[in-house]
């Protein structure tokens, strides 16, 4: 659980701005992530082509791109909350792998090898990859083996940092091992807050629902199947403001300490985090400039570079000069 250290004592005021559970239809899927259950054979473009079409929205994208043959969660974001995406990156990721290894390998070995594969690791991007090919460190939380087959055929679940190249996973272990080894079968299971057995849905779904909002006037299943963009902030480190700065971060300013209300005790300087309001809004997102303890012991720092904004100037009163 998340703890918070107080700055000072505020109270919002709800005749402006609306918490995410309380926005119109509209608005709700203006900042709507829908949780894809992707099929294998499209590219994670194409599912934000076929979602956009779906909704019949200005803009998608995608939080973590999936190869054609990769099952899984998908959050497919439309119009604003597209700009929320990047706090995906800061999230875990979670998969079940099928790994084939290409020679019988003892199974006390296997399960050797997995745990040496687990916690930090050292990675270099496959050649078909979107990032530079340079050695990076991942940092793989958990591996829990399901099952072993023929001692070949090794089904694993694991949860890692985002990042982390599973394909590559899979060929590193096969070369310790001494043996080869590639993955078969990859399927997502959770994207940070976007997890299989929670909020998943399918394309067919998602083109019911909004056929039935149009037509029929229901907006309650559409409603249920996107989720508000403040679902990527799950994992990610926040702060929490007064209504008298929410206007000004608007309008292109940064935030300064005496805005604060609340601050994650596990901020530190260069952190990327989420700046909140009272109702739970995702205002902004930010690139800390100090440790929590300098940010509670001053009220006239600049405390957060703003690098993106997601309400718009004049929803809460102008309250600064």
């Amino acid at each position: 659980m998340t703890e918070y250290e107080y700055k000072c004592d505020a109270e919002t005021d709800y005749d402006y701005g609306c918490s995410p559970n309380q926005r119109s239809i509209e608005e709700h899927i203006n900042k709507g992530i829908i949780n894809i259950d992707k099929p294998s054979g499209p590219t994670s473009h194409e599912i934000d082509i076929w979602v956009k079409d779906i909704m019949h929205v200005t803009k998608t994208g995608h939080g973590g791109t999936l190869d054609p043959k990769v099952t899984g969660v998908l959050p497919v974001a439309l119009n604003t909350a597209t700009k929320a995406l990047q706090l995906l990156l800061l999230s875990p990721k979670e998969y079940v792998c099928l790994m084939r290894l290409h020679k019988p390998v003892n199974e006390d070995r296997i399960i050797e090898i997995l745990d040496e594969f687990t916690g930090k690791i050292y990675q270099i991007p496959p050649i078909k990859s979107a990032v530079k090919r340079e050695l990076r460190v991942r940092k793989i939380y958990e591996i829990k083996l399901l099952e072993i087959r023929d001692n070949q055929d090794v089904l694993f679940r694991i949860k890692c940092e985002a990042g982390t190249y599973i394909r590559k996973y899979c060929h590193d272990i096969g070369e310790a091992l001494g043996c080869g080894a590639h993955m078969a079968e990859l399927r997502r299971t959770m994207a940070g807050s976007f997890k299989e057995d929670e909020t998943l849905t399918t394309l067919q779904d998602v083109t019911d629902a909004y056929i039935f909002y149009k037509e029929d006037s229901n907006e309650d299943i559409l409603r249920q199947l996107i989720q508000p963009m403040e679902y990527t902030t799950k994992y990610v480190k926040k702060i929490y403001v007064k209504d008298s700065a929410v206007d000004a971060i608007c309008h292109g300013a940064n935030l300064a300490s005496s805005g604060i209300v609340k601050i994650d005790k596990q901020i530190h300087k260069n952190n990327i985090i989420a700046v909140m309001t009272l109702k739970d809004e995702l205002l902004a997102i930010g690139k800390c400039l100090y440790s929590i303890d300098d940010i509670i012991n001053s009220d006239t720092k600049i405390v957060v570079d703003i690098q993106k904004v997601f309400i718009l100037p004049n929803t809460y009163p102008m309250m600064w000069k």
